[in-house]
């Protein structure tokens, strides 16, 4: 799997889902140290956590509430859970993704 992530990263579990990512289990969440090729598109959808991310190697392009915002390498972005939301990414992107589980 691609990504510039160190070693003791690459020797997590693979993250099970719509992108390839290393996932680390937590406490009321996980992290993912995911990682999208060049022309990636994620379409639009809803999630139940709460998400907080950091670009680490080139760009996401989120698309949310009516808005195009691009975040760079070393930009934090935030998407609320349930919140309707797409995402692409144009070139090689890294980031690390933290998913906090919300109460009911």
């Amino acid at each position: 799997m691609p990504g510039s992530y160190p070693e003791k990263i690459k020797q997590l579990p693979i993250y099970d889902g719509r992108f390839d990512a290393y996932k680390l289990e937590a406490k009321g969440g996980d992290v993912l140290f995911a990682s999208y090729p060049a022309g990636t598109e994620i379409p639009a959808h809803r999630h139940d956590t709460e998400n907080h991310g950091v670009i680490t190697k080139g760009e996401l392009i989120l698309i949310m509430s009516g808005k195009t915002e691009k975040i760079g390498v070393g930009q934090w972005y935030h998407v609320p859970a349930n919140m309707e939301h797409a995402a692409r990414f144009e070139v090689e992107t890294d980031e690390i993704e933290f998913w906090f589980k919300v109460d009911a």
